[in-house]
C-alpha cells in the first residue's frame, strides 16, 4: 500500500507531461525532476517515472519516424510536379510550370500528417490524465504502444 505522498508524486509525474504546452521539453524535464526526487523513496514512484519517460520517448520516436518517411515523399512530389527554370542574365529562378493535378497527392499526405499529429497529441493528453488518475488511486499502470527504453 502506497502512502498519499507517493501517490501525489506519481500523479505529478504523469501530469508533468502537460508542461510541454508551457515550457519547451517540459514533457521530459518535469517528469524527470519529480521521478529523480522520489524514485529512491518508493518503487511505486520509480515505476510511474519509468512509464512516463518511456511513453514520452516512444511518442518522440514515432513522430521522428513519421517525419523521416513523410518529408522525402513531399519533397519528391514537389520536385516531380514543379518545373523550375533559371534566367541566364542574373541567375534568378522562377517557377515555369506547376502540375496542380498531381500536387493533390502532396496535400493529401500533408493532411494525413496533420491529422495523425492531432490524434497523437489528443491521445497523449488523454493518456497522461488517465495515468494520473490511476496513480492517484495507487494502481500500477502501463501506457499502451510504449517502447521500454528504461527497464
Amino acid at each position: 500500500m502506497e502512502n498519499n505522498n507517493h501517490k501525489l508524486t506519481a500523479t505529478g509525474i504523469h501530469l508533468g507531461i502537460l508542461t510541454q504546452y508551457i515550457i519547451p521539453f517540459g514533457n521530459f524535464i518535469a517528469p524527470i525532476i519529480l521521478w529523480s526526487i522520489g524514485s529512491k523513496k518508493s518503487e511505486f514512484i520509480n515505476h510511474n517515472g519509468k512509464q512516463v519517460i518511456n511513453f514520452q520517448l516512444s511518442v518522440f520516436v514515432y513522430s521522428a519516424i513519421m517525419c523521416i518517411i513523410t518529408i522525402p515523399i513531399i519533397i519528391f512530389s514537389i520536385m516531380k510536379n514543379v518545373l523550375i527554370s533559371q534566367y541566364t542574365e542574373n541567375g534568378d529562378f522562377y517557377v515555369q510550370k506547376i502540375d496542380f493535378a498531381n500536387l493533390s497527392v502532396i496535400g493529401s499526405i500533408g493532411m494525413l500528417l496533420i491529422l495523425f499529429l492531432i490524434i497523437m497529441k489528443i491521445a497523449e493528453i488523454f493518456l497522461a490524465i488517465y495515468g494520473a488518475v490511476k496513480a492517484s488511486n495507487g494502481i500500477l499502470w502501463k501506457y499502451p504502444f510504449t517502447i521500454n527504453f528504461i527497464k
